[in-house]
């Protein structure tokens, strides 16, 4: 795809697509019902926030992929919790095997985040105040990368920051909307450049940073609504 100016008629268009598709009903199959099943039982007393959150965090990890089978391996996982997320990552007795439970990812990678995660919850009541860095390295295990895009990292603050009573949760009421970043793939990417949002070639968090930069301008204080709106390019555009 080749990037263009954007026009103020795109912007009118990222607008509608945002305010269209920014609906539960399109998120039906998708990685954020698992968050968002939790914050229902949370609704009726029947859960906790840190629920919330380490279903959320699963569910972003495991946001790879085609999304029925996303959906298959994160059923398969919650399953295993017996839909008790936070009293099975504090219990410390974890399936710990090598075989896979999503793709490349091990019921073993599992283990390690449940242990990563029982650590911080023994120190912490939430895990809204770590950075996206603590997120990558505290959590997931990786290696601190500045320049990484933590497109699961950002998605995943997307959902539990934004409060507008539509798709995300906003549960994480000390963070402002203004401060999160866009998730970049490879087809995020690619809109993005289509639309005249980026015209840099790589996919690493100066990109995001711009992406998002641009959205801020077409919906102040809120630039990651336009995740929504590069989502009705989907729609709309069918590869």
């Amino acid at each position: 795809m080749k990037a263009e100016r954007m026009t103020p008629e795109t912007a009118e268009t990222l607008v509608r697509w945002a305010e269209t598709y920014n609906d539960r009903k399109y998120f039906e199959e998708d990685p954020i019902i698992f968050p968002t099943r939790f914050l229902d039982l949370r609704n009726r007393g029947i859960c906790c926030v840190k629920d919330i959150e380490v279903a959320a965090v699963f569910a972003a990890h495991f946001a790879w992929g085609r999304r029925s089978m996303i959906v298959r391996d994160c059923t398969r996982l919650f399953d295993r919790m017996d839909w008790k997320p936070y009293d099975y990552v504090m219990k410390g007795v974890w399936k710990d095997d090598p075989v896979s439970v999503h793709r490349t990812i091990r019921w073993s990678d599992t283990a390690a985040i449940c242990s990563r995660l029982r650590d911080i919850y023994l120190g912490k009541d939430s895990l809204e105040h770590l950075s996206r860095s603590d997120f990558r390295v505290q959590v997931f295990g990786q290696k601190e990368d500045p320049k990484a895009p933590d497109k699961k990292i950002n998605m995943m603050r997307r959902w539990l920051v934004r409060n507008d009573g539509k798709v995300d949760l906003g549960i994480w009421r000390d963070t402002d909307p203004s401060t999160l970043l866009i998730p970049l793939d490879v087809h995020v990417h690619d809109v993005a450049s289509a639309i005249g949002l980026t015209d840099r070639r790589q996919k690493d968090i100066t990109t995001v940073r711009k992406i998002t930069g641009s959205f801020a301008e077409i919906f102040p204080g809120d630039p990651c609504k336009g995740d929504f709106a590069l989502f009705g390019y989907g729609v709309t555009h069918p590869r």
